[in-house]
């Protein structure tokens, strides 16, 4: 059984204006934009995973070009985020709720179109994972910053995680509404906690270092 797509057209629609929300705000608090460059910016987060995802699976156009909706919520979560940035950082913690949503619905997606195109479990998760964080990536790498996957907060994880639980239940034959769902709930379980608790990846081991940080 499939997922019900009705039900991950509604989930994939929501995460890609959540994330354009999310990816303006953050382009707005790490640098001064105008509005053309917080809304690029926000369609860029929204956007860009998952026109690499489907680049590298040798769909041209990409899917979001095929639809409006797409880039009509990104533009217009973007916007909001440039006319309404003061009182969202308010409800910060909605925007993290969704934005984790988003995130795993965007790993599992990516996960399970890659196996549909026969790709092998290696590629499937990688594609899930970029999907998910690939446009947060660019955004980064466009206002000059290292991008917060590599450096701090479980961001990347959660995703690898959701697009392996996705790649587990196709192979047991068990993939459906049910399964995807509960792939992307632990993904935003995973997200959002660890967000809270300000847990982060582990960093390189420092017994090369010195207590006064020389090799």
């Amino acid at each position: 059984m499939s997922p019900d797509p009705t039900l991950f057209t509604v989930l994939d629609l929501s995460g890609t204006f959540v994330f354009a929300l999310n990816g303006a705000l953050t382009a707005i608090r790490a640098t001064r934009l105008d509005v053309v460059g917080v809304v690029a910016l926000g369609m860029t987060t929204a956007l860009g995973g998952g026109v690499i995802r489907d680049l590298c699976l040798g769909e041209a156009p990409p899917a979001t070009f095929r639809d409006w909706r797409y880039f009509a919520l990104a533009i217009a979560g973007a916007l909001i985020a440039y006319l309404l940035n003061r009182l969202l950082d308010r409800i910060g913690t909605s925007i993290l709720l969704f934005d984790a949503v988003g995130l795993g619905v965007f790993a599992v997606l990516g996960a399970s179109k890659a196996l549909d195109t026969g790709l092998g479990v290696a590629p499937a998760l990688a594609l899930g994972v970029i999907s998910g964080v690939g446009g947060g990536t660019i955004r980064d790498v466009m206002t000059g910053q290292v991008p917060t996957v590599f450096r701090a907060e479980l961001y990347a994880i959660p995703a690898m995680i959701a697009a392996a639980l996705a790649v587990l239940s196709v192979r047991l034959e068990v993939y459906g509404t049910l399964s995807a769902v509960g792939a992307v709930l632990v993904c935003v379980v995973i997200r959002v906690v660890s967000a809270r608790r300000e847990w982060n990846a582990p960093p390189p081991p420092s017994i090369w270092r010195t207590p006064g940080g020389d090799r």
